[in-house]
């Protein structure tokens, strides 16, 4: 089996060395007769990023089928989160490639391996349930105060617009008087061209001139 390790600490000095980590890694994969196909090691990186330099690469090189296995330290070596670790694993379960985590004696290989990821996958699930319930019980009580939801209806003048562009002024100077962005000025300059034979409007929303 071909592995690949993946150590990180979140400081470069001498109290936090990776050499710690893939020294037991290496000795691991010698006692399994597995082949060491490389090593990624992020250093003076925080596990709180989930976008890492070598850890990015290693995701690659999953696709390319570099490696059958990868083989760390600990989760929070690996892993920014539970949800972070999840996706990561239903990646390589989707590859074929098995995931060890050496401290926690966690192998995806095995079937207890495979009931502790049955077990992460529910726990995911249920706080994403969790979220979307709490998101939908707090828009229930905004709109039960009266708050209304959505993005603001902000009414810009056209004619002002009409007066800044007929000298000549760009789009982004226009919106930056009027308080939109360019391309709803845009918008609404060319909404208000086309209302001109049925009527000019003094002024038009953006909701409505988005539509």
């Amino acid at each position: 089996m071909r592995v690949a390790l993946y150590a990180r600490v979140s400081t470069a000095n001498n109290s936090q060395d990776t050499e710690v980590q893939l020294r037991e890694l290496r000795e691991y994969v010698t006692r399994r007769a597995w082949q060491l196909a490389g090593e990624y090691v992020d250093v003076g990186i925080s596990g709180t990023k989930e976008r890492r330099p070598r850890l990015d690469d290693l995701m690659t090189d999953s696709h390319r089928r570099r490696f059958d296995a990868v083989v760390v330290w600990k989760f929070d070596r690996f892993a920014r989160s539970v949800s972070h670790l999840l996706r990561a694993l239903e990646s390589f379960r989707a590859l074929s490639i098995e995931f060890v985590s050496f401290s926690e004696q966690l192998d995806t290989a095995t079937p207890a391996g495979k009931m502790v990821f049955t077990v992460l996958g529910a726990v995911a699930e249920l706080e994403r349930g969790l979220i979307v319930e709490r998101v939908k019980v707090g828009l229930r009580n905004a709109r039960a105060k009266g708050k209304r939801l959505g993005r603001p209806r902000v009414v810009v003048d056209t004619f002002r617009i009409a007066r800044l562009r007929e000298p000549g002024c760009s789009w982004r100077t226009i919106a930056r008087q009027v308080g939109c962005s360019a391309r709803t000025a845009r918008r609404i300059g060319a909404t208000r061209d086309r209302s001109l034979a049925v009527g000019t409007p003094t002024s038009v929303s953006i909701a409505d001139a988005a539509d």
